[in-house]
């Protein structure tokens, strides 16, 4: 008889993320249970990369204790434990949050408060988190360590997000075992949803020759792969067992960045390679853009994990898969 390594929760796990940690999980023999609100992710995502079959899925919106709980119970019913949380739920439209704040209250912050009750309510013991670079604010171009401080978000996202931190460094020591926040850079591939690469495919395909940059082109940040990302996650996550203070830990490429001037580049040249790119004004492509930012990830090497891919080969491979539909399962 086989035996199931782990029973893991993953909270938003139709989404971009969730969906390529939920297919990695379940190869490594996890029984995965998806909850998700389907307003940015989709069931189609999770037949399509988890499994045509998959069934451990429940729509619920765990923004709300009731919502939380009942994906808690829907798993314990079905599996008879839960192990381990994943909490990816979240508001990932920076500006929608900037239009109206209370999106990020409710979809980044109150799904935090709520699943950490549900942990507390069940049990459960185990908690991962995804946050965010944003959590830092605008550094100038400084190299982001975990241990910088005073963190000043610019945007609603990022002071959500790190009020999300707070609370779970909280409920590590009053329950949890183990917490571990993983503070994401931009991360880019398949199925994603939004961002800058598929930004300027879609400006390409409405307008074949011209294509417009929000900004003057010179931000530079780092940009992971979504395959490092969960790699690195999941490495963490299985090292780091037994902490009761959380652990903070960025993920990202072990460089300085890419400018979005090569972004566009390397979309354009893919798309329509006829087109010329005309760039805005500024250094800030909206409201709440950190313009630069490149992380320190010292603490995530001393663990062991390297990264594969600097932030340009992590952009082309995506490029590739989100322009031209061509991917490595």
């Amino acid at each position: 008889m086989s035996t199931i390594s782990k029973v893991s929760i993953i909270a938003g796990g139709a989404g971009f993320i969730g969906v390529n940690l939920a297919k990695k999980l379940v190869s490594l023999g996890h029984v995965v249970v998806i909850g998700d609100n389907l307003s940015l992710g989709s069931k189609k995502n999770v037949e399509q990369w988890v499994s045509p079959n998959f069934d451990d899925f429940l729509e619920t919106d765990v923004s709300s204790f009731d919502g939380a709980a009942s994906l808690f119970e829907f798993c314990l019913k079905r599996h008879g434990r839960i192990d381990e949380v994943w909490h990816l739920a979240a508001n990932s439209d920076i500006p929608a949050g900037v239009d109206d704040p209370s999106v990020d209250l409710k979809d980044t912050f109150m799904t935090t408060f709520w699943l950490l009750e549900a942990c507390r309510k069940f049990g459960v013991r185990k908690f991962n988190f995804a946050s965010s670079s944003a959590v830092y604010g605008d550094w100038s171009g400084i190299q982001l360590s975990e241990t910088l401080g005073p963190l000043k978000p610019i945007s609603n996202y990022g002071a959500m997000k790190l009020a999300s931190e707070a609370q779970i460094c909280a409920a590590g020591e009053a329950f949890l075992d183990s917490a571990n926040i993983f503070r994401f850079p931009n991360v880019v591939g398949i199925p994603g949803t939004h961002g800058v690469i598929l930004d300027f495919k879609n400006k390409l395909k409405a307008t074949k020759d011209v294509l417009n940059v929000l900004g003057d082109g010179s931000q530079k940040k780092s940009y992971l792969h979504v395959s490092e990302l969960v790699s690195a996650m999941i490495y963490v996550s299985g090292r780091v067992t037994d902490t009761k203070s959380a652990m903070i830990i960025n993920v990202g490429c072990d460089d300085d960045g890419i400018l979005v001037s090569d972004i566009a580049t390397i979309v354009r040249d893919i798309v329509s390679p006829q087109a010329t790119i005309v760039y805005g004004d500024g250094t800030r492509g909206w409201l709440g853009d950190v313009p630069k930012f490149s992380y320190d990830i010292s603490r995530l090497k001393a663990l062991g994990w390297l990264p594969k891919y600097t932030s340009r080969e992590a952009v082309v491979k995506a490029a590739k898969e989100l322009c031209l539909d061509t991917f490595e399962m």
